[in-house]
């Protein structure tokens, strides 16, 4: 079998993993992701199967793979927003993710964001190697509140750790996962997102991009139902705010910051509207990068791809 693999963390990341995808006996062909469906189109008739990261799967390029040989798409990583998953269910090729592998990384990245940009650690250590002794003030993150919208793995996850960081949690979702809030009970679950937009000192978007959550956070939000001046995280989708919307926050002290994992359009422009504005951190969408959790990804990616080629084997 031909196989495509896009995703760089795979690539990048040593481990067993790519142990396993090369025991295979698969013909494995690299791209460096997230690729685009000009990119796509001339070239996805050739592969039965791809380990893709977040590229553009949209209706024309699963019918140009149909087409050819395209029968197993095995996404690395949990987001399917850039997959046409009604295109893939009408042409009949099936689709897998990996969900629940990257919770503690993520969690972790969202914490060192905050910290970061609490403590300024990012503005002094570009301070001192220029030579400088300049001193910020910084702010402790202990007693204030974080509002995490979207309890899902990571979200359950990024709760625990603001805890134990003495954050008071509040959180939001439209399922209420009543065994883990038992579990723990220092946790808060709110039924209206409003309340995370009045009482947070720090909002963390732990959701999927789809059509209802596309800009979340938009300028309404911002100027008119914000009651606190928060920080924003996103780790989670680009779409999910209004980039310009951060931008008029920002400037008319409607929002203290925003940190981003991830950018509407990855990778970052040249003309990125979020670039080199004041009190907003941007990382290259490494909140999963870990070695270990690339491994447990990967070897994921792998496994649910053997496991639909399985699966169509036995059907024959």
């Amino acid at each position: 079998m031909r196989i495509l693999l896009t995703s760089t963390s795979f690539q990048d990341t040593p481990g067993d993993h790519q142990k396993l995808l090369n025991s295979q006996g698969f013909s494995v062909d690299v791209l460096r992701g997230p690729v685009s469906e000009d990119v796509l189109l001339p070239i996805i008739q050739e592969y039965d199967a791809v380990i893709c990261g977040d590229d553009e799967y949209t209706s024309a390029v699963l019918k140009k793979g149909k087409e050819g040989k395209l029968k197993f798409i095995s996404k690395y990583g949990v987001g399917l927003d850039k997959i046409d998953l009604n295109a893939c269910r009408e042409l009949g090729i099936p689709v897998s993710n990996c969900p629940g592998v990257n919770q503690v990384s993520v969690a972790e990245h969202v914490l060192a964001l905050v910290l970061t940009f609490e403590k300024n650690i990012h503005l002094q250590h570009i301070s001192t190697q220029e030579g400088s002794w300049k001193r910020w003030i910084g702010r402790e993150v202990y007693g204030q509140t974080i509002g995490i919208i979207g309890l899902g793995a990571i979200g359950k996850e990024l709760a625990k750790r603001s805890h134990a960081l003495g954050l008071h949690v509040i959180a939001y979702d439209v399922f209420k996962d009543e065994a883990f809030l038992n579990s723990y009970n220092d946790i808060s679950f709110v039924k209206d997102i409003d309340e995370i937009f009045q009482k947070a000192d720090f909002i963390s978007l732990h959701v999927p991009h789809t059509q209802e959550t596309e800009h979340l956070i938009n300028r309404n939000v911002i100027f008119n139902r914000l009651k606190k001046t928060p920080v924003i995280i996103n780790t989670a989708r680009g779409k999910l705010v209004d980039a310009q919307a951060i931008v008029e926050g920002l400037k008319e002290k409607k929002i203290r910051g925003y940190l981003a994992d991830v950018l509407e359009t990855e990778p970052i422009l040249e003309n990125e509207v979020l670039r080199g504005i004041e009190n907003i951190i941007i990382t290259p969408h490494v909140g999963s990068r870990t070695y270990q959790s690339v491994e447990k990804q990967g070897t994921m990616a792998v496994r649910n791809l053997i496991r639909m080629i399985n699966e169509a084997s036995s059907k024959k």
